[in-house]
């Protein structure tokens, strides 16, 4: 069998398209050290970043990639500003995820005893 090398931007180009999902990256960098590389590549990461992924960005080091940000991400909840309020990325999708505080939300009756009573948790996300 011949052993065929393809121009690294045409795998690039081949790969950022190809590429459904970060797990299809991911399966792709196994093929070999060129499929590595593209699949590693900030072109192929960057579909895989929402554009307003700003407040998402955690106080820490600058990732190196856009692949290091989107496992960062992908990895961890960031608390949101509003301090009531979580987000992350779906490592499967891609998908921003939410999660909100109770605090966040409008409940009925919230501040009538008889109906609700707030029981703070040291353990809760968003003590």
């Amino acid at each position: 069998m011949e052993d065929i090398r393809l121009p690294a931007d045409v795998l690039l180009s081949v790969i950022s398209r190809a590429a459904a999902g970060p797990r299809d990256a991911c399966i792709v960098a196994t093929v070999s050290p060129a499929f590595r590389a593209a699949a590693d590549s900030d072109t192929v990461w960057s579909r895989f970043l929402p554009a307003d992924f700003a407040p998402l960005v955690y106080p820490a080091p600058p990732p190196r990639s856009k692949k290091e940000l989107f496992l960062r991400l992908s990895g961890n909840h960031a608390l949101l500003e509003d301090g009531l309020t979580s987000a992350w990325l779906d490592r499967e999708t891609g998908a921003k995820c939410y999660m909100v505080a109770a605090r966040a939300m409008r409940i009925i009756w919230v501040d009538t005893p008889d109906y609700w009573r707030w029981i703070p948790r040291e353990d809760s996300r968003f003590a």
